[in-house]
């Protein structure tokens, strides 16, 4: 037999009393629940027997965890999304999509100050959304100079001349989506609201 293979049912034992133990359930208990006899459930979980299917299957049922949790298999491809922030005037932006054109998405941190900052507004071609996730956000579009707590949602026109940071001096993160002029992020109420 494959090294490898041997070497995952050799972890099977032990990960299953972990897990076991974990959940705080006794030998005992596990046999009822399962049907797999008590001395069967020790000699698998001290490694003097093998794993099989139709031992794993009524464990994995029990546990109500993937047969392949059990086992330690390998995930099929790596779901991990391996993000690059970027640092802008002193902001960190985490790109949350990667489709070039259309909207973007980012998560956006603004650091902590010792003293609040004089807005410097800019603009740009676009139009933005953004979600205060944490801390008290000062957003200035044109004239106007608001303040966000975390909940609320702004949205603007970037040719207008905006600026974003900290209320308070304290940290503070949002979500952003970003398009192209004409392009908004469209909330829809609950319909249940309304009822």
């Amino acid at each position: 037999m494959d090294r490898e293979i041997d070497d995952v049912l050799d972890a099977v034992g032990p990960r299953l009393r972990a897990l076991r133990r974990a959940r705080g359930i006794t030998l005992a208990d596990l046999a009822t629940r399962t049907g797999v006899s008590e001395s069967t459930l020790s000699r698998l979980e001290s490694g003097q027997r093998r794993a099989t299917l139709e031992l794993l299957l009524p464990l994995a049922r029990t546990y109500d965890v993937p047969l392949d949790d059990l086992v330690g298999a390998p995930r099929t491809g790596d779901p991990r999304i391996h993000l690059k922030p970027i640092r802008r005037s002193g902001m960190t932006f985490v790109p949350l999509s990667r489709r070039p054109g259309g909207i973007q998405a980012f998560k956006m941190v603004i650091p902590a100050q010792p003293e609040p900052l004089d807005p410097t507004p800019q603009t740009h071609d676009g139009f933005e959304w953004l979600y205060v996730l944490n801390g008290r956000l000062r957003l200035v579009v044109g004239e106007r100079d608001l303040t966000l707590p975390p909940g609320e949602a702004a949205e603007f026109d970037t040719s207008l001349p905006h600026w974003l940071g900290s209320a308070d001096g304290g940290t503070v993160e949002l979500l952003i989506l970003f398009g192209l002029q004409g392009m908004r992020a469209h909330v829809r109420p609950d319909q249940h609201e309304n009822r």
